[in-house]
């Protein structure tokens, strides 16, 4: 029994560890637009975040519950299968232990995925927002290729090239 409470202190730590929170600081840089003063950019800056945090604040709600949705289906699962292979309770105990560690890892990495969308959803709002309201917001440059140039086809009733002229009238 001894081992499965060391790995239910373990998954638990897991857990609480893998937590999503919500943004609320955006990573992306904004800078001031055209004529706004420092103190009107402070205040645009302040309604974003309001604003970008707002617009995702289920969003951590929603994968911190996936996580531990994944750590107690794991350890169904386990348990069920440590029972029917094991054939008594300690199979089943065994087989609990596992699925609980392997499912947290399982919700802890949904969680970290989670982490990385919330994150990215609340830079967009923000950005929207801070557009909106007259900032510069960078944009990653595509690299385009220069034209080609196009080649009309010859006129009608043109000669092949490299034919002698007519001879001249007379």
């Amino acid at each position: 029994m001894k081992p499965v409470i060391g790995l239910s202190i373990l998954t638990a730590t897991l857990l609480m560890a893998a937590c999503t929170t919500v943004p609320t600081s955006p990573s992306v840089a904004v800078m001031p637009g055209n004529g706004k003063s420092f103190e009107q950019f402070n205040q645009d800056d302040a309604v974003c975040r309001q604003f970008a945090y707002n617009q995702n604040a289920g969003a951590a709600d929603a994968a911190n519950n996936k996580a531990v949705e994944s750590g107690v289906v794991g350890t169904l699962i386990g348990a069920a299968a440590g029972a029917a292979l094991g054939g008594n309770h300690q199979g089943a105990a065994v087989g609990a232990g596992t699925g609980l560690l392997l499912g947290s890892a399982a919700g802890a990495n949904a969680s970290q995925y989670g982490s990385y969308s919330a994150q990215r959803r609340y830079d967009i709002s923000y950005e929207q927002c801070m557009y909106t309201k007259g900032n510069s917001v960078p944009m990653a440059a595509r690299m385009q290729r220069p034209a080609q140039p196009a080649y009309a086809p010859p006129p009608p009733n043109m000669p092949p090239p490299n034919m002698p002229p007519p001879p001249p009238a007379s």
